[in-house]
C-alpha cells in the first residue's frame, strides 16, 4: 500500500467506475472507459485510433444488450418487426444474436438497416419525426456509444447539461435560476429550427475527426448518419443531413457538433468573454444570459449558428427577454422563470421563482385525461389507478424543484377530479362510495398519489 495514500487519480478512477458499476456496467468495461476519458482529458488533441476492435469484445457486446433491453422502446420493433422478446425467446437466445453481430463486425459486413420514421405530438399541435432503428442497430450504436462517450464527454464544458452521464434538465433550470439571482436577466431564447434533422454530415464527421483516427469506426459512424428512413409504405430515402431523434447514438453527435459552439462562446472573441454572457445549453434547447443583449451578440449568434454550422435559427420562436421586467417570463425546459413579489402586506420584496409552465400543465392535464376516458371504461381500476399514478410520479419528480408548489398540487387534485369522474361514469346506476367516505377520499384509498411526500417517497 502506498504509504502516502490513494491519489486524486486513484479517487476519480474509483468515483468513476463506481458509477458506471453502477449503471449496469461490467468492471473490465468500466475500467476501460476510465482510461479513455482520463486520454481525452489529459490530452486535447489526440486521436483515438484503436477502438474498433474493443467493439468486438463480447462484454461491450453484452453490455450494449443489457441496456437496450432495459430501454422504455425494447418492445418496439425497427423495419424488421423483431422486438427484444423475439430474440430472447429464440434458440440460443441472447448469445446467438450476439455472435451475429460479432461475426459481422469482424468481418467489417455490417450494414445498419432502414430506421423507422414514426412522428409523436408536440405541445403545439405539430408532430415530431422520430426514427426507430432496429433492435440490431440499437444494439450496435450502444455499443459505439459506451466507447465514444467518455471520450467526447471529456471535452464538453460545464455548460452543456443534455445527454451526459451525471447531468441533467435539473442542472441546466438550478444553472439558469443561479444566473437570474446573480443579475443575467436579460436572456436570448433561442429555437433551432429542426435540429437533428439538419446537421450537415460533413461537418459533424470533421468534428467528430478531431478525436477519432480509427477509419473503421468512422465509417460505422457515417453508416449510422446515412441508413435509409422507411416512412410509410413507400420507399426507402437515404438522408443527406441529420442524425434522426431516436438513433441511441444521435444525441451524443448531436451534442459533439454543437460543443464546438459553447467552445466558441467561450473563447477570447466570444460573447462569454467580452459580454460577460453565460451560455446554458441542454441538447439543441439554449439560453444567453448577460446583464444586456445588444445586437452585437444576437449578430454573433447568427453568424456561428448559421453561417458556421450551417443550421437555422427559428426567428418566430427566438427571442430577447428581460425577464425583470414587471409580467415578463421565461419558458425553458419545460419550466416558466418569472419576477414575482411576495405575500406579504404591502407586497414585499421581489423575489425569483420558477415552476411547471402553463404548457407543460395543460400537456399532463391531456395526458391524464386520455388514461381515464371512456375508451378504457373495461380496464380494471387498480389498473387505471397505475398508469395515472405513472403519470403523475414522472411529471411530478421532474417538476419538483418547481416553486411554489401550487402547480403540482393542482394537478394531483385535477388526477382526483379525472378519477372520481371515471369512478361514476362505469357505474350504471349513481355511483356510491362505502358508507361514510367521500367520493374523493374513496379515490385516495383505491391508491392515488396524494401528499407531496408521498409522492417523493414513491418517485424514489
Amino acid at each position: 500500500m502506498d504509504p502516502k495514500g490513494p491519489t486524486t487519480e486513484d479517487v476519480n478512477a474509483t468515483e468513476a467506475v463506481r458509477k458506471d458499476l453502477d449503471r449496469g456496467v461490467p468492471l473490465k468495461l468500466a475500467s476501460l472507459r476510465f482510461k479513455l476519458g482520463q486520454k481525452a482529458k489529459q490530452e486535447p488533441g489526440f486521436r483515438f485510433y484503436a477502438l474498433y476492435g474493443h467493439l468486438l469484445r463480447m462484454d461491450v457486446l453484452e453490455t450494449a444488450l443489457a441496456k437496450v433491453a432495459a430501454s422504455d422502446g425494447a418492445r418496439t420493433p425497427g423495419v424488421d418487426g423483431t422486438t427484444i422478446d423475439h430474440i430472447v425467446r429464440a434458440e440460443d437466445g441472447a448469445a446467438k444474436f450476439l455472435e451475429g453481430i460479432h461475426q459481422e463486425l469482424r468481418a467489417k459486413s455490417y450494414r445498419p438497416q432502414a430506421v423507422k420514421r414514426v412522428y409523436i405530438p408536440k405541445a403545439n399541435g405539430k408532430q415530431r419525426p422520430l426514427g426507430i432503428p432496429t433492435i440490431k442497430d440499437r444494439v450496435v450504436q450502444t455499443a459505439v456509444l459506451l466507447l465514444l462517450e467518455p471520450i467526447f464527454d471529456a471535452d464538453f464544458l460545464d455548460c452543456s447539461f443534455g445527454f451526459r452521464p451525471g447531468r441533467s434538465a435539473h442542472g441546466a433550470v438550478e444553472a439558469v435560476s443561479a444566473n437570474l439571482r446573480a443579475g443575467y436577466t436579460a436572456v436570448y431564447d433561442a429555437d433551432l429550427q429542426g435540429y437533428f434533422d439538419s446537421i450537415p454530415h460533413d461537418k459533424l464527421m470533421a468534428g467528430v475527426s478531431q478525436r477519432i483516427s480509427d477509419g473503421a469506426m468512422l465509417k460505422l459512424i457515417r453508416l449510422f448518419l446515412q441508413a435509409p428512413i422507411q416512412e410509410g409504405k413507400g420507399p426507402p430515402r437515404r438522408p443527406t443531413s441529420g442524425t434522426p431523434q431516436g438513433g441511441v447514438i444521435s444525441p451524443l453527435l448531436a451534442n459533439s457538433f454543437l460543443h464546438w459552439f459553447d467552445r466558441a462562446f467561450y473563447a477570447t472573441s466570444g460573447p462569454g468573454t467580452w459580454a460577460k454572457a453565460r451560455l446554458i445549453r441542454y441538447a439543441d434547447d439554449f439560453v444567453i444570459m448577460a446583464r444586456y443583449i445588444d445586437s452585437r451578440i444576437t449578430a454573433w449568434v447568427e453568424e456561428k449558428i448559421e453561417r458556421r454550422l450551417g443550421l437555422v435559427i427559428n426567428r418566430e420562436k427566438t427571442r430577447v427577454v428581460q425577464v425583470s421586467d414587471e409580467g415578463a417570463t421565461l419558458d425553458f425546459l419545460g419550466y416558466r422563470f418569472r419576477h414575482s413579489r411576495s405575500h406579504r402586506r404591502g407586497g414585499g420584496p421581489r423575489y425569483w421563482r420558477h415552476e411547471a409552465s402553463p404548457t407543460a400543465q395543460k400537456r399532463a392535464r391531456a395526458k391524464l385525461r386520455e388514461l381515464t376516458d371512456a375508451k378504457h371504461g373495461y380496464m380494471p381500476i387498480p389498473d387505471v389507478v397505475r398508469r395515472v399514478n405513472a403519470a403523475l410520479r414522472g411529471w411530478l419528480a421532474y417538476f419538483s424543484k418547481g416553486q411554489p408548489a401550487r402547480a403540482r398540487w393542482n394537478l394531483v387534485r385535477y388526477a382526483e377530479e379525472r378519477l372520481a369522474r371515471h369512478l361514476r361514469r362505469r357505474s350504471q346506476r349513481p355511483y356510491r362510495p362505502p358508507a361514510g367516505v367521500s367520493l374523493h377520499a374513496h379515490v385516495h384509498d383505491l391508491g392515488l398519489l396524494w401528499h407531496m411526500e408521498t409522492v417523493a417517497e414513491r418517485a424514489r
